[in-house]
């Protein structure tokens, strides 16, 4: 057996699993499995060649009809950078990263080639909406591997979505361009934290969806991540509503969060600058 493999899904799921680790070691396997979002960076700068390399991966990413409906921005302005910090003051590692992206769907691009090819573009819809989203998300995951693979950490901050105006404005967006999710991208300064996710039986499913075991899937889940890192009383979600709980874990964790809905102006704001969700 592998045992750095299989020593890797232990702590990626908390237990000992019967995927077979008895194959040879694949140095993307490893840096996946090993995988941390980053949030403290070293003074190290990236350097601009392996930046334009790993922005090149980005773009080598999966895209639906091959319509690549994304586009990143980096930015390099101070002040932009500490202006978008300032809209989400809870996230200061991002005036502290030495890079920062911000990964967006983009259907401008291709109204515009319809435009100049003379042909009606019919296809502002939702389903446009989700696949220029699904672009994006897979161009930065893209990104996000092959950095990590070249010894960067990554942490995405999606909350450039709840200042999602002020943020469009700053990067002077066009209609049919929204942010999808911002990057920090540096060299770590220390281990990083890496996230127990649930067992892969309640994830993958075989010819159809079955959660009949959810519920003791989620005690059991609940207790290997308790035993590996417990939530102290101050980080309990909505302690004034709930109360501090004896038993909080992920679960609690997770249902605590979505009792507050997120991010409600996001399709007002999508519907005023030019995508047509019907």
């Amino acid at each position: 057996m592998n045992k750095e493999l299989a020593e890797l899904l232990r702590l990626r799921f908390g237990y000992t699993t019967d995927i077979d680790a008895d194959i040879p070691v694949e140095a993307l396997l490893m840096s996946v499995l090993s995988r941390r979002s980053q949030r403290r960076y070293s003074a190290q700068p990236v350097p601009e060649s392996l930046l334009a390399m790993l922005l090149a991966c980005a773009q080598s990413a999966s895209s639906k009809s091959d319509l690549q409906q994304y586009s990143i921005i980096r930015i390099k302005d101070a002040e932009k950078l500490n202006t978008i910090a300032q809209l989400i003051p809870d996230m200061p590692w991002i005036t502290l990263t030495p890079v920062f992206l911000v990964f967006c769907g983009d259907i401008r691009r291709g109204q515009q080639i319809s435009r100049l090819r003379g042909y009606a573009n019919v296809n502002n819809t939702l389903d446009s909406f989700m696949n220029s989203a699904v672009d994006a998300a897979l161009a930065m995951q893209t990104f996000i591997l092959a950095a990590e693979a070249c010894g960067l950490g990554c942490c995405p901050i999606s909350a450039v979505r709840v200042r999602i105006g002020e943020v469009a404005a700053l990067l002077e967006l066009p209609d049919g361009v929204f942010p999808m999710c911002g990057l920090c991208v540096g060299y770590p300064a220390s281990v990083g934290h890496l996230t127990m996710r649930l067992p892969p039986r309640v994830i993958v499913h075989t010819d159809r969806y079955d959660d009949s075991a959810l519920e003791a899937e989620l005690a059991d889940y609940d207790a290997r991540r308790e035993n590996c890192y417990a939530t102290t009383p101050e980080r309990q979600l909505y302690r004034e509503r709930f109360g501090v709980s004896g038993q909080y874990g992920w679960s609690e964790h997770a249902a605590r969060r979505l009792t507050a809905r997120e991010r409600e102006q996001f399709k007002s704001y999508l519907e005023d600058h030019g995508f047509d969700l019907d």
